[in-house]
């Protein structure tokens, strides 16, 4: 039994079934052509920034890809705007579905886990920020997914929340400055994005070769 009396898997498919409800209200309610998002915030007023965040908050519990949401907001808002709109929906996002997660199936998993996966749930929690900065600077690690895995630790929230803030303003500052760019990828200020987010990558493979416990893991992968 769950906290309360409720069953764990209960809250897992529970936690599930919003996560879907929430999927499919943004394939059908998030608008395809520019235009159409231009007229949404235009129709918003003075509450578009506030709205801006809000729907990109969502969105980021719902999986919606962040470049697309990056960029919508450097198209809207301006670089500089859009980027700082983009970080705080994405923080506030990720710090949502961490919470969901932990309140939703930490208490399972943390009664399901075997020795090596409560070894690496208390390892993660031990590291904190450094942790959740790694991840958000490795390139290819899927966002989303690990917003939900760092509610099955103990990691902290004000952690949490100040490693992604620093490990997202980098990526959202590149996808910003593409979609004020309207996806001209002949202009200085493209150019300039696409080499910052190399630039970028290649400092979060840097950083992951230089990481103990990555180098540790990659060695086990090795000899299997």
């Amino acid at each position: 039994m769950g906290a309360h009396g409720v069953p764990g898997p209960r809250r897992v498919v529970g936690l599930l079934v919003l996560l879907a409800a929430l999927l499919v209200v943004g394939l059908v309610l998030v608008p395809r052509d520019p235009a159409e998002v231009r007229d949404a915030v235009d129709g918003a007023g003075a509450l578009a920034p506030a709205a801006f965040v809000a729907a990109g908050a969502l969105l980021t519990v719902a999986f919606f890809p962040f470049p697309v949401t990056a960029a919508a907001g450097g198209l809207l808002f301006g670089v500089a705007a859009g980027t700082a709109l983009s970080v705080v929906a994405e923080t506030l996002g990720a710090a949502v579905s961490l919470l969901l997660a932990r309140h939703g199936a930490r208490d399972m998993v943390t009664r399901l886990a075997g020795p090596r996966l409560a070894a690496l749930l208390r390892g993660v929690a031990r590291r904190g920020f450094s942790a959740v900065l790694l991840v958000r600077v490795l390139p290819g690690v899927p966002r989303h997914p690990v917003n939900y895995a760092f509610g099955l630790t103990a990691v902290g929230i004000p952690a949490f929340i100040s490693a992604t803030t620093l490990g997202t303003a980098p990526r959202a500052l590149g996808y910003a400055a593409l979609g004020g760019t309207l996806g001209d990828l002949n202009s200085p200020e493209s150019i300039a994005a696409i080499g910052g987010l190399a630039a970028f990558g290649a400092l979060g493979l840097w950083l992951g070769a230089r990481d103990p416990e990555v180098r540790a893991l990659l060695r086990t992968r090795r000899r299997r």
